[in-house]
């Protein structure tokens, strides 16, 4: 009788679990990014140096005592600025002298001219010989000569109290100040009074090995990759802080190979209107080689790490199944992997929703939003590492 007054109460309990049972299991909701071969350009990323455009030393042409320093440390100067003054008396002193001699020589000359003509006079009224005439000819043509060496020692001696103000050179950013006030200097000295680095524009001086330049070589050949038009290369500077505002162009590779280091150094200018730049700073360069007119590239988040340490992708079949694929990476870049095998136009990659599915389950595939992963536009540039142009 007690199990007949339960049983109703039991059957009860087994009504929902039934009903549970019964209702069906909802198919879960992926979204994906379908491939679409694009072009991107090749961008190697190299380590380098800052390096002035052009470095001056502040030398003195003449000896003496610098009596005055005329600059700050560590600020901008332009050609022509005064950086130092060296005592001009001595100078001056010397400059009167030669001016001096300069008035005495005229004298002479202009005495030499008027005996000269009447000189001339006389023997052309046979009072005075030819050999007169032309020993006054003469006498006149040396009293000429000296003036003109006079004049060169007063230009020399004007020249020299010019180089008594030390000025700079070239535009740019002067360094300490390695000489003060009451120090002797004379011209030829190992010891310069300071130095000028010109900044603005800057280079930028990396290295690329040589076997990263063959391999390039023969992506070209081969057509996986298009070169770049002469002259249409740009570069770029990441720093510290991220990415420097400004592009360079590139300058030159040279044409021989660094025994030691089997690296071959190229240069780029950069504008540095604001002085971010210094010489020194190690900066990693971003170059464009080439173009891959076909590249293929899928967010970040969609490529998955498989037991083996390789990479692989979950695509949707055409049946809305799961199915994963091995796939080869290239370089990252911009949340973007390069697949440089694997994918084919029109595969449909899983980015979103891989915790609620298992390989071969049917699933209902949406579109991403663009605007929510950022599409793959044409101008992304993917960054090209040496093995991902070997692949």
């Amino acid at each position: 009788m007690l199990l007949l007054a339960i049983s109703p109460v039991l059957s009860g309990c087994d009504e929902p679990a039934s009903a549970v049972a019964a209702q069906p299991v909802a198919i879960p909701e992926v979204s994906f990014v379908a491939v679409k071969p694009q072009p991107f350009a090749v961008v190697r990323e190299l380590p380098g140096r800052i390096a002035p455009t052009r470095i001056a030393d502040v030398r003195p042409q003449v000896s003496g005592i610098i009596v005055e320093r005329m600059f700050h440390q560590g600020s901008d100067v332009k050609a022509g600025d005064p950086l130092y003054k060296i005592d001009p008396k001595p100078f001056e002193v010397d400059l009167m002298a030669q001016e001096a001699a300069l008035a005495k020589a005229a004298a002479v000359l202009d005495q030499a001219t008027r005996h000269a003509k009447r000189i001339e006079t006389l023997t052309h009224q046979h009072v005075a010989s030819e050999a007169q005439h032309e020993t006054a000819i003469a006498a006149k043509r040396q009293a000429e000569a000296d003036v003109a060496a006079r004049k060169a020692d007063v230009a020399r001696s004007r020249l020299n109290l010019g180089y008594a103000t030390i000025r700079a050179p070239i535009n740019g950013r002067i360094g300490a100040a390695l000489v003060s006030e009451g120090a002797l200097v004379v011209p030829n000295d190992t010891t310069n009074l300071a130095s000028i680095q010109q900044l603005d524009p800057i280079y930028a001086d990396f290295t690329q090995s040589v076997s990263d330049l063959n391999k390039l070589r023969r992506a070209f050949a081969r057509g996986d990759l298009e070169q770049i038009e002469p002259g249409a290369a740009k570069i770029r500077l990441i720093v510290d802080d991220g990415a420097y505002s400004h592009t360079g162009k590139l300058l030159f590779s040279e044409a021989k190979v660094n025994a030691e280091t089997g690296q071959v150094t190229l240069r780029g200018e950069f504008p540095n209107p604001n002085g971010e730049l210094l010489p020194g700073m190690y900066v990693r360069v971003l170059i464009e080689q080439g173009i891959d007119t076909d590249a293929i590239a899928v967010p970040q988040q969609a490529v998955q790490r498989s037991r083996d340490g390789g990479s692989e992708v979950f695509v949707v079949r055409p049946d809305n199944r799961i199915a994963v694929q091995p796939v080869r990476t290239g370089a990252v870049h911009g949340g973007k992997w390069l697949i440089t095998d694997g994918l084919k136009a029109g595969d449909r990659v899983v980015v979103e929703g891989f915790q609620k599915f298992a390989a071969g389950d049917e699933v209902k595939p949406q579109p991403l939003r663009e605007v929510a992963t950022g599409a793959i536009a044409s101008d992304d540039i993917i960054k090209a590492t040496p093995a991902s142009v070997s692949d």
